[in-house]
Order: structure tokens, then C-alpha cells, then sequence
């Protein structure tokens, strides 16, 4: 379960953190709900995977995937494209977090 509760955390806060452009600075009502309750919404679920899974790996996890799921929601619908350093950075954090999960004693495999 820790790991459900760990996606749908990253979910929430890719959302939140999308919205937040669209907020326009918490002036336009809706988007800044959808602020508001994300990130409520994504820490719950990160208090429960740290339940099971350690603080540092979660954080990783979801700090990396939601780098690049943030920028790909900002390429689609702000038209924010990514330079080649910027995905090469993205390449390379993805590959951090993967490190993480095949070879971290850390993690209950």
C-alpha cells in the first residue's frame, strides 16, 4: 500500500503545483482550490507511506518524479518546453530514483 499511497501523493502534488500557474497569484478562485487542496491531499498520503517506506527515499521518490511530471504537464499546457540540459537532468534524476528502488537496502523489496 505504502507505494498506491506514495503515486497518488506525487498525483496530487503534480496537480497542485500545476495549478499553480493558473492560480494567477491566488487571484482566480478554482485554480488556487485546486492548490490548496492538493498539496493537503499529497501530504496526507506522504504521512502514510512514511508509515513504511523512510523519509529520505519517499522524498526522493517523490520530489524526482514530480520534477519531471511537472515539467511534462508545463510542456502540454503552459507550452513550456524543456532544453536539452534541462532534460538531461530530468534523465539523470529519474535514474537517481531508479537507482534507489532496484539497488537501496533502505527499501523493503
Amino acid at each position: 500500500m505504502a507505494y498506491i499511497y506514495l503515486a497518488i501523493a506525487i498525483v496530487a502534488e503534480v496537480v497542485a503545483t500545476s495549478a499553480l500557474k493558473a492560480s494567477e497569484e491566488f487571484t482566480k478562485l478554482l485554480p488556487s482550490l485546486i492548490v490548496i487542496i492538493g498539496y493537503g491531499v499529497a501530504f496526507y498520503f506522504l504521512t502514510l507511506t512514511l508509515r513504511t517506506i523512510p523519509i529520505g527515499i519517499t522524498y526522493a521518490v517523490w520530489a524526482g518524479l514530480g520534477i519531471v511530471l511537472v515539467a511534462l504537464v508545463g510542456a502540454i499546457l503552459y507550452k513550456q518546453i524543456p532544453d536539452l540540459p534541462a532534460i538531461i537532468g530530468m534523465v539523470l534524476i529519474v535514474a537517481g530514483v531508479a537507482t534507489i528502488q532496484v539497488f537501496s537496502k533502505t527499501i523493503g523489496h
